[in-house]
């Protein structure tokens, strides 16, 4: 049931608020329910206050950033929604980038780029924001985001702003501390090296080059789907498996990486789930490995 506050866009005229929003308006898989409450603040003092109103309501809280690789269910999210998009300025002092969490990592990439700064060159295709990326520790191509963070800037659920080093934010594969002490990152700072832009601009060019040969990139998708398992590679299990080409619904094994499932253009979140959940049934029956979803999966069933 819609979990109604009437007063929240009068409450907060300052700030971007819209009810009962369609979330497949904001992902990259163009599939998602309806958000009770969505906002897209712009500084963190919004963010703050909407944290603060969705805790004295006893609302549900969750935060989005670019929502690249992630799923929404078709049932929506209950509670208050924020996505912090509107949040993306970027900064770049000396050899440090600072940049805020709805920044897009490639935007940060080649500010870093047209600074002559190195160290970031691997994530000039990845297409979350620098809050995605920090909350998960997002790689490509041999690299990582905690190979380059110094800091970040964190709300953290008492509601204070802290900054957290690199030690800190407890930095794994595919994971960070993020994930578990529900903080909310408000911006990064990233430590490169100085470089020469030319080199720095052919490698970020090579790394697209070669995902754009490689991914399903002309059609909407939620990205890597699945952690790599130790000793595997996904798409090649996947691919052995018979699986490439398989469709649910209107989503597809993308034929171009199996790695992948792409909307082919009226894909639902449920078409996803069940895709993911018939490729994890198979690849264990074959060959006896657990695919563990890399994709972030949030909300709640439709309801018939």
């Amino acid at each position: 049931m819609l979990h109604k506050e009437p007063n929240v866009v009068e409450l907060f005229p300052q700030i971007n608020i819209k009810l009962a929003e369609p979330l497949r308006h904001y992902t990259y898989t163009k599939t998602g329910g309806p958000a009770d409450i969505l906002a897209l603040p712009k500084s963190n003092a919004e963010v703050q206050t909407l944290v603060a109103y969705a805790k004295a309501q006893q609302l549900p809280l969750t935060v989005i950033g670019n929502a690249s690789n992630l799923i929404v269910k078709d049932g929506g999210i209950r509670g208050l929604v924020i996505i912090l998009t509107a949040m993306a300025q970027i900064k770049v002092s000396g050899t440090k980038v600072y940049a805020q969490a709805g920044a897009k990592i490639i935007d940060t990439t080649i500010a870093a780029a047209q600074a002559a700064l190195s160290g970031i060159e691997f994530a000039a295709g990845i297409p979350g924001s620098v809050g995605g990326a920090m909350f998960m520790n997002a790689g490509a191509y041999g690299g990582e985001i905690s190979d380059a963070v110094q800091s970040a800037t964190v709300l953290l659920p008492d509601g204070t702003i802290s900054e957290l080093n690199r030690a800190a934010l407890k930095f794994a594969y595919r994971h960070s501390v993020i994930q578990d002490n529900h903080s909310i990152v408000l911006a990064a700072t990233f430590a490169l090296t100085p470089g020469n832009q030319p080199a720095i601009e052919a490698k970020m060019a090579d790394f697209n080059a070669r995902r754009a040969a490689k991914q399903p990139l002309e059609y909407p998708s939620c990205g890597s789907v699945f952690k790599r398992p130790t000793g595997y590679f996904t798409g090649k299990l996947i691919h052995e498996a018979g699986l490439q080409g398989h469709i649910s619904g209107d989503v597809q094994v993308s034929l171009k990486h199996a790695g992948f499932m792409i909307n082919l253009g009226h894909g639902t979140a449920t078409d996803y789930m069940d895709l993911i959940r018939y490729v994890q049934t198979v690849v264990f029956e074959q060959f006896g490995v657990a695919l563990e979803p890399e994709v972030r999966i949030i909300g709640e069933d439709l309801i018939a």
